[in-house]
C-alpha cells in the first residue's frame, strides 16, 4: 500500500523537499555548465611590508588560467593616496617578470621597491585557461591586493650641542627624530643589522678622550619589519666586548647579522693584534657572547664577504680570504696583486678592488669569481668607499684627486662607473681638502648619503667629550646631504643637485 505525502512525519517531508530542491540545483548547474569564476586564493605580499631583500611575490588561482589574459592585465602600482586605488588603468607600473608553476604566478621585480611607498596589486580581466575552448567569458573575480615598502630611515652620529657623539635615527618618511644613545657615551662608528632591529655600535665614555677605548655595543632601533611581532622599545643598550685586556680597533658585522668580526690588540703589548669573531647566535638569550680568536697572520682592513663565511683581510702586498667556519689558519684564497677589498656585490659574483702602484697611484678593478679582472679607473689620490648599485651593472665610488703635489691636498669627487661599458660620469664634486667624507648608498639605490665634515684648525686644548673624526681632528660641526639617484643608475642627461638635510650630524648610514 503507497502512503499519500501527507501521512509522512513532518521531518520526513522536510528531507524529501530538500532532495527535490537539490536535484533542480543540480540539474540547472549541470545545464548551465561551470559558470563559477576564478579568484586568487593567496596573494604573499598581502599587508606586508617589504624591503630591498624582497624580490618577489606569488599569486595562487583557484584554477590554471589563461597565462597571457592575466599578465595583460596585471598591474603593480604605487599609490599616494587611497583614492588613487579606484583608477589604476593609467599608473606607472613598478616593472617585474612574470613566471609560472601550474596555478602559481611568481613577479620577480627587475629592481628593489622604492621605499616610502604603498603599493597596490590589481587584476581584472584575466581568464581562466579552459574559458576560450567552451566558448564562455569566465573572468576572474576583480583582485585587490596591497603592500608596502619600508620607511627610508637613516641613522649618524650628531655633531650638534644637542646631540653631540649621540647615535641618531631618523625616518625621512615621517620626519621624525630619534635619539637611541646616552649622553655619556661618544659613539665612533656603527652598523645596523639587516633586519634593522639593532645597530652595532663601538663608543668611548664622554670623559674619555682616548680614541682607543672604544668598547662595542649593541642598541634596539624600535623597528620591526615582521607584522607578527612587536618591536623593542628603542635605545636598548648591551655590551658585547669590553675595552679590558684589549683595544677594539675596527669591526664589520656579517651580511647575515650572526658574526662580528673585530680587530684587536693587546693593551700591553702593542705588537699583538689581529682578528677576534664573535657569534650573535650566543647573544640571544641576552647573555654576554664570547669573542674567539682567528688563528691568522695579522692584516689591515677586512670585510666579511656577502655569504658571511668568510672575511677578507690586507696581508702584506696582497689580500687573503680567511674562512670564518673550521681551519682559520690557511687562507681559502690570496690575490696578491690586491691590497684592499673596497666592496662586495650583494650576490657575492664580483667584488670591487684596489690595486696600490709604485707611483702612488691607486687602480680600482673588477674581479668576479670566475676569475676575470677588469681595470675600472686610476686615481692620483684615494679610493675612500665604493657601493654596487643593487639594480644595474653600476657602482659608485666616492674618490679623491690630488689637486696639490706640494701640500698634498686631495679632493673627494662621487663617480658612476657603468660596470659593461666602463664608462665613468661624474656626479658631484666636493671642496678640497675634505678627505674624511663618508657616503651610504640607499637599499633600494635611489640616493646617495654623505657628509661634509667642518674640523677645527686651532687645535688648542679641548675637553674629553669633543668629537673627533677617525685620524683624530677635532670636528667644529658637519652636515648631511642627499643626492638623488635616477632608477637603474640611469642618470641620464638631468642634471641632479645634492640637497642638504636639516639634520646636523656625520658618518650617514641608511638602514636597510
Amino acid at each position: 500500500m503507497i502512503k499519500s505525502y501527507k501521512s509522512f512525519q513532518a521531518l520526513d517531508r522536510v528531507a524529501i523537499a530538500m532532495m527535490l530542491f537539490l536535484s533542480i540545483l543540480i540539474s540547472l548547474m549541470i545545464w548551465q555548465g561551470d559558470a563559477v569564476r576564478p579568484i586568487v586564493r593567496n596573494f604573499t605580499w598581502e599587508n606586508k611590508r617589504i624591503g630591498a631583500e624582497d624580490t618577489a611575490f606569488s599569486l595562487t588561482f583557484s584554477r590554471p588560467m589563461d597565462t597571457k589574459s592575466v599578465e595583460e592585465n596585471l598591474k603593480v602600482c604605487p599609490v599616494e593616496n587611497k583614492q588613487e586605488t579606484e583608477n589604476f588603468q593609467d599608473c606607472p607600473v613598478l616593472p617585474g617578470k612574470i613566471s609560472w608553476a601550474g596555478r602559481r604566478m611568481v613577479y620577480t621585480l627587475v629592481a628593489p621597491a622604492p621605499y616610502g611607498t604603498e603599493y597596490t596589486v590589481t587584476l581584472q580581466g584575466a581568464r581562466d585557461k579552459f574559458s576560450e575552448t567552451e566558448s564562455k567569458k569566465r573572468e576572474i573575480q576583480p583582485f585587490i591586493g596591497n603592500f608596502s615598502s619600508r620607511n627610508r630611515a637613516l641613522t649618524y652620529i650628531g655633531a650638534d650641542e644637542e646631540y653631540q657623539g649621540k647615535l641618531v635615527l631618523y625616518n625621512l618618511t615621517k620626519e621624525e627624530k630619534k635619539v637611541l644613545t646616552p649622553k655619556d657615551l661618544i659613539v665612533m662608528d656603527f652598523e645596523p643589522f639587516p633586519n634593522g632591529e639593532k645597530i652595532i655600535f663601538s663608543a668611548r665614555s664622554s670623559q674619555n678622550p682616548d680614541l682607543l677605548s672604544a668598547q662595542i655595543y649593541t642598541v634596539t632601533t624600535g623597528i620591526t619589519y615582521n607584522t607578527d611581532k612587536e618591536p623593542e622599545s628603542p635605545g636598548k643598550i648591551d655590551l658585547i666586548l669590553d675595552n679590558k685586556d684589549y683595544q677594539n680597533l675596527k669591526f664589520d658585522l656579517s651580511p647575515d647579522g650572526q658574526t662580528i668580526v673585530i680587530q684587536r690588540g693587546k693593551r700591553d703589548n702593542p705588537g699583538d693584534f689581529g682578528l677576534w669573531y664573535i657569534s650573535m647566535a650566543e647573544n640571544s638569550n641576552r647573555e654576554k657572547p664570547t669573542a674567539n680568536r682567528l688563528q691568522s697572520q695579522p692584516g689591515g682592513d677586512f670585510l666579511i664577504t656577502p655569504d658571511s663565511k668568510a672575511v677578507a683581510v690586507a696581508q702584506g702586498q696582497g689580500t687573503a680570504i680567511i674562512s670564518l667556519e673550521g681551519d682559520t689558519s690557511k687562507p681559502l684564497d690570496f690575490l696578491p696583486q690586491f691590497g684592499l677589498v673596497q666592496a662586495f656585490a650583494k650576490n657575492g659574483s664580483q667584488a670591487a678592488m684596489v690595486k696600490f702602484n709604485t707611483d702612488y697611484t691607486r687602480d680600482l678593478f673588477l674581479v668576479t669569481n670566475q676569475g676575470t679582472q677588469k681595470q675600472l679607473l686610476k686615481t692620483t689620490g684615494s679610493i675612500l668607499g665604493c657601493h654596487f648599485d643593487p639594480a644595474s651593472p653600476t657602482i659608485y665610488c666616492l674618490l679623491t684627486q690630488l689637486v696639490s703635489q706640494e701640500q698634498y691636498i686631495e679632493q673627494p669627487y662621487l663617480v658612476a662607473i657603468n660596470l659593461k661599458t666602463l664608462e665613468q660620469k661624474p656626479l658631484l664634486m666636493l671642496p678640497p681638502a675634505q678627505r674624511n667624507v663618508q657616503m651610504s648608498l640607499a637599499p633600494d639605490g635611489l640616493g646617495i648619503l654623505f657628509d661634509q665634515i667642518v674640523e677645527i684648525e686651532d687645535n688648542t686644548k679641548l675637553p674629553a667629550n669633543f668629537l673627533k673624526t677617525d685620524d683624530g681632528a677635532p670636528i667644529a660641526t658637519s652636515s648631511l646631504w642627499l643626492m638623488p639617484l635616477l632608477p637603474s643608475g640611469d642618470q641620464a642627461e638631468l642634471e641632479i643637485k645634492p640637497e642638504q638635510l636639516p639634520l646636523i650630524g656625520f658618518h650617514p648610514h641608511w638602514l636597510p
